[in-house]
């Protein structure tokens, strides 16, 4: 990662891809979209400000950026398919980046324990720097993988990949389904690069789940109209085990 891309981790660069192949245009109908659905309501309570470089478009006077409009498309996965209700819920995000998903779950649902680690100590330092510049760190916790075992004890109910196993080897996705499995996390969201679920190597990511009890149970496209899919920023698909017998 360049010095750069440090400065400014929110801008178009490994994190979140943001105006490759895709303009303005782009990002106002899938921000109608999302006006349209309903993750509406969180577009009214989630904001952004272009900081750290994010690349910001205007609607109607509103900020938005794809790590607003994927974010909240995200929550509205898991809060429609798993729900946000319970008193306690506790999330592991694995490959968290710099924090992005984290911040934004932190904001809309202030009784979510969120967990963010990640392989790569440079992410790991950002995530910690971002969550506490946005004022959410006492909700949402980095755990540098070395300190993984600090969690055992913990009761994780879902587990979040988002386009992170797409750039791991296969063994180190087992690794990480392992460790889950022996945690008895119930849920894993998965998020590739590539619809299968596969790795950007094209190797398979749902045997390795299946193979230790998780099952699939929700196969969702990012955008279920395939005209909005056509004109919308990135689009893919996402992905909801569970673990049987539980």
């Amino acid at each position: 990662m360049s010095q750069e891309d440090l400065k400014y981790f929110r801008g178009d660069n490994a994190y979140v891809y943001q105006t490759r192949a895709f303009s303005e245009i782009n990002y106002i109908v899938t921000a109608l979209y999302v006006e349209s659905v309903g993750a509406s309501r969180l577009l009214s309570r989630l904001t952004e400000d272009g900081a750290f470089g994010a690349h910001t478009f205007d609607l109607r006077g509103r900020k938005i950026s794809r790590d607003l409009l994927d974010s909240i498309l995200e929550i509205d996965f898991l809060e429609r398919h798993i729900g946000f209700a319970r008193d306690s819920l506790n999330i592991l995000d694995v490959g968290a980046g710099y924090g992005r998903l984290a911040h934004r779950v932190a904001q809309a649902f202030p009784h979510v324990r969120y967990f963010c680690t990640d392989a790569i100590p440079v992410s790991t330092f950002l995530c910690e720097y971002y969550l506490r510049y946005r004022g959410v760190d006492d909700r949402a916790k980095v755990i540098p993988l070395s300190d993984l075992l600090g969690l055992d004890g913990t009761r994780i109910d879902i587990a979040i990949n988002i386009h992170s196993f797409s750039e791991c080897t296969p063994a180190a996705i087992e690794w990480w389904v392992n460790w889950l499995a022996r945690h008895s996390v119930e849920y894993v969201f998965v998020v590739p690069n590539i619809q299968g679920p596969l790795t950007n190597a094209r190797e398979e990511i749902g045997p390795i789940l299946e193979q230790r009890g998780y099952r699939l149970v929700v196969e969702e496209p990012k955008y279920p109209d395939p005209m909005i899919a056509k004109y919308a920023v990135y689009p893919g698909w996402r992905y909801l085990y569970q673990l049987a017998n539980r």
